[in-house]
């Protein structure tokens, strides 16, 4: 399992962590605020959170930046990056956190939308603040990591399909970034307890998550899961450009 980050290790950095008002992206960019960083915290329409998370940070002596973004408006992702800019004028780590599609009353094409175009434009927008030396850590699941060898719950499968699909995306992008000298990482985790995904599930196949539980072992919660997205950040680069956390072995080709 994991150690956090050490004290002070990211001192003087700037980090930005997608969806970080509640979940695993408050405890990632809660675990790199600890270890020095100053973060932006990014959310949707959960203001009050954000705003909250960010008055406990800033009391560790980093500087904390809210700022609202929808990930799926170009423009709204501009403004957001703008606004970075100007209050710290770089970027080391972006953490792309945010994602969906389970949710209710969404548009057909939302999870697509959403999963793997929002990744890319955002990364896109955030590569000119990336300096030599930065990191990317994209966050997936190993039902949407392996979703081309391993069949996932039929609830969930449009949401798998499109986070490999923004995956795919992203990959494609590393030789680019690698001129850049900015690092890419993978971090595909099992079902999470106490997630909003894994809740939904949940709701739509009663029992997943104990079954997944019974089949893997063990299952991370959200902070011991939170705390392997924020070691991507800084620890080497794994093969393959994937950190694999949690039980893999009824993952085909694992």
């Amino acid at each position: 399992m994991s150690q956090t980050l050490e004290h002070g290790s990211l001192s003087g950095k700037t980090a930005l962590v997608t969806g970080s008002s509640r979940g695993i992206g408050a405890d990632t960019v809660r675990y790199l605020a600890e270890a020095g960083a100053n973060v932006v915290i990014n959310f949707r329409n959960k203001a009050p959170r954000a705003e909250k998370l960010a008055v406990e940070l800033r009391q560790l002596g980093v500087e904390a930046l809210v700022v609202g973004a929808d990930l799926t408006d170009p423009e709204s992702v501009k403004a957001m990056f703008a606004e970075v800019e100007r209050t710290f004028g770089r970027l080391d780590i972006l953490v792309l956190n945010a994602s969906g599609g389970m949710e209710a009353g969404m548009a057909a094409d939302y999870a697509l939308k959403l999963n793997r175009d929002a990744q890319v434009n955002v990364l896109e927008t955030a590569v000119p603040l990336l300096g030599e030396g930065s990191r990317v850590v994209f966050v997936t699941s190993h039902q949407a990591h392996f979703i081309r060898t391993t069949p996932t719950m039929p609830e969930y499968e449009p949401v798998a399909l499109s986070k490999r699909a923004g995956e795919d995306a992203l990959r494609e992008r590393i030789p680019a970034l690698v001129e850049r000298g900015i690092g890419f990482v993978v971090v595909s985790g099992d079902m999470i307890e106490g997630t909003i995904t894994a809740t939904l599930l949940e709701r739509a196949n009663p029992g997943a998550i104990a079954a997944r539980r019974e089949d893997a072992g063990k299952l991370y919660n959200v902070s011991e899961f939170a705390a392997e997205v924020a070691r991507a950040a800084v620890d080497d680069i794994p093969a393959e450009n994937t950190r694999l956390v949690g039980e893999t072995g009824s993952f085909a080709g694992e």
